[in-house]
């Protein structure tokens, strides 16, 4: 039973922390980090984890450790994975990798030199609908791509501060998710360009800030396939993950606006519940992607797991898409590459 640490007690690192305690079998967690010391001994006091420390440094004390999962703000992600690796430790990070292309090949490079496992907090490849769907793209059931859309709402209505907000987040930590979908399904085809507009329409008094909450991309892949992916921070009718591949011989599609399967039908038309957030909606899929590092900490291979490479790929698309943004062109992935 692999001994884990949670770095970061947010609300995507607090998530996690609980998962791993009450829905992952054989984890244990040993250790919770935040420099927020009272909301770290709160939830491992809760929680019943034995340690609540302030500096992930600390962590290299404890007399049992193997593995690391980072959920702390994207900055911090490199020098945590570099700290594991350095210390043999196995890692969970949330994405995006790094800060830039270069701290997310940085990172990448310290793991794969370590002999760590790291992977990448791409939850969507274990939401079912998808791990279903790629199994019937790579088994050849929709003949040859020709044209994958992905989308990711978030759910509104928008009341996050946009100063707080850094500029890029929605390519870097909210399409970066549709991004790595795509090229899962591509398989050996890659996006060679990118092409983005994005514009502040939910909060449209942020926009001469450089403020974006929506966005489309279209990137074109060296098969000659075309990929489109979208995002808003605000769906009014609740948290919307949908994705389609057609092919030569057919199509997939994934997803669904309705949370439940439930449906009223009255004089007024047919109505079906929509709401919900990523942690209560899609919860299956944090647990199956943690149930699988520690699966991957014991020796299992899993080829869906998002690798370390997968992070650096998704963080290219994303670094072009910023590109072409601010440039309004469309942009190669190779000119962000190096």
């Amino acid at each position: 039973m692999p001994d884990i640490a949670v770095v970061g007690t947010g609300r995507i690192g607090s998530h996690h922390l609980r998962t791993l305690v009450e829905d992952v079998p054989g984890a244990r967690v040993v250790a919770v980090v935040d420099a927020a010391a009272e909301r770290a001994r709160e939830l491992a006091d809760e929680l019943h984890v034995p340690h609540a420390l302030t500096d992930a440094a600390q962590l290299l004390d404890l007399e049992q450790l193997d593995a690391l999962v980072v959920a702390t703000p994207v900055p911090s992600h490199r020098p945590l994975v570099e700290l594991a690796a350095g210390a043999g430790l196995h890692v969970f990070c949330e994405k995006p990798l790094g800060a830039s292309v270069a701290d997310a090949r940085a990172a990448a490079d310290a793991a794969e030199q370590a002999g760590v496992l790291l992977q990448i907090g791409f939850n969507r490849r274990y939401a079912e609908p998808w791990a279903r769907a790629h199994r019937a793209v790579a088994a050849g059931r929709i003949g040859e791509i020709h044209r994958l859309h992905s989308l990711t709402r978030d759910p509104g209505p928008f009341t996050a501060d946009p100063s707080r907000i850094p500029a890029g987040t929605i390519f870097r930590e909210t399409l970066i998710h549709d991004l790595d979908v795509i090229g899962w399904f591509l398989g050996e085809a890659r996006p060679v360009s990118v092409h983005a507009t994005a514009a502040a329409l939910v909060a449209p008094d942020a926009r001469d800030s450089g403020f974006l909450d929506t966005a489309v991309l279209t990137l074109r892949c060296d098969t000659g396939a075309i990929a489109t992916a979208e995002a808003s921070f605000s769906a009014v009718y609740g948290y919307d993950l949908r994705g389609e591949v057609f092919g030569s011989e057919g199509m997939v599609q994934m997803g669904t606006p309705p949370s439940s399967d439930a449906r009223l039908f009255d004089a007024s038309g047919m109505h079906a519940a929509t709401a919900g957030t990523d942690t209560t909606r899609f919860h299956g899929t944090y647990v199956a992607e943690l149930a699988s590092f520690v699966r991957g900490i014991e020796g299992e291979e899993d080829p869906s797991r998002p690798t370390g490479a997968d992070g650096v790929a998704a963080q290219l698309l994303a670094e072009a898409a910023v590109l072409s943004h601010t440039e309004g062109r469309e942009v190669a992935v190779s000119e962000v590459a190096a």
